[in-house]
Formats: C-alpha cells, structure tokens, sequence
C-alpha cells in the first residue's frame, strides 16, 4: 500500500508514491531519480548514501521515506548552481580526491556536514569526521586535502 509523501529535493517540493517501509535512498534514487546518491552496504557502515536533510548528514539508508515528509533532502545533484560546481566539488577534483568515484557523492555531503558541525578544525579533525566514508580506492589523504582547502582562509 504506498503512500503520498512531498520531500523538498534539492529545493524543489516533489511527491513520491512510496511503500511505508521505503528507504529514502530507495526514494530518492528509484522514485525521484536522483541517481548521485549512492548504494553502498545498505546496513549504513560505508557513507555512500550520505544526503543532507535539513542541513545535516544522515546516511539514507538507514531511515525511511516516510518519516522525513516536508524535510529538505539535498543530494549531490543540488550542489551545482547554473553548472558551476560547489566549490568542495572543485577541490575534490583539484587534488584528485576521487578515484572510482562510487563513494565521491557520499564523501562530499558528508564533508560538508562535517563543515556545518564545525568539525573540520585541522587534519585530524577531519579525518574523525569522515571516519564514516569508505573510500575503497583509498583517497583519503586528498579527500583531507580538499576539505582543508575550503574551509581555509
């Protein structure tokens, strides 16, 4: 039996027909087709379907749709404005933070969580933050690297 439920998707109000126990990664990849966010372990253990909801980094997996009506969901694809990438998405790219990319979407909502958290103070800082991505080509040194470029003066 599925259900009506309007979340803000990167600033734009959709409804999604969903069954009540949908994922809000199922809902966002599946229903929404917003494809950028990631399934990784479907137990929340890797970070890749890190989203922002109502600015905060939570993993997708791991809560349903239905609980987050009304909420502001903001997925990789809501960084760029006017195709000009978020400035993170810039460093990841400048320090080749990336290898395969799987988990690049997931490291990049939750780096600027982890920003808005005030947890990005020095290098050590930032690797605890991002303690729950996996990166399995092993970027983690430039993931670090980015980071620090934006959130230094």
């Amino acid at each position: 039996m599925s259900q009506a439920v309007t979340l803000v998707l990167n600033g734009t109000p959709r409804t999604l027909n969903v069954e009540p126990a949908t994922t809000l990664l199922d809902a966002v990849r599946e229903r929404a087709g917003l494809t950028g966010t990631k399934v990784g372990c479907d137990r929340g253990q890797c970070g890749a379907c890190t989203v922002l909801l109502d600015g905060r980094r939570i993993l997708a997996c791991l809560t349903l749709a239905v609980m987050h009506a009304g909420a502001s969901i903001t997925t990789i694809e809501g960084l760029s404005v006017d195709g000009e990438l978020h400035p993170l998405q810039r460093a990841f790219v400048t320090h080749d933070a990336l290898q395969c990319g799987y988990c690049t979407s997931g490291q990049i909502l939750s780096a600027l969580g982890a920003i808005a958290e005030g947890r990005t103070g020095d290098d050590d800082a930032i690797r605890e933050a991002m303690s729950g991505n996996l990166c399995r080509c092993g970027a983690y040194p430039n993931i670090v690297a980015a980071i620090r470029e934006v959130t230094r003066p």
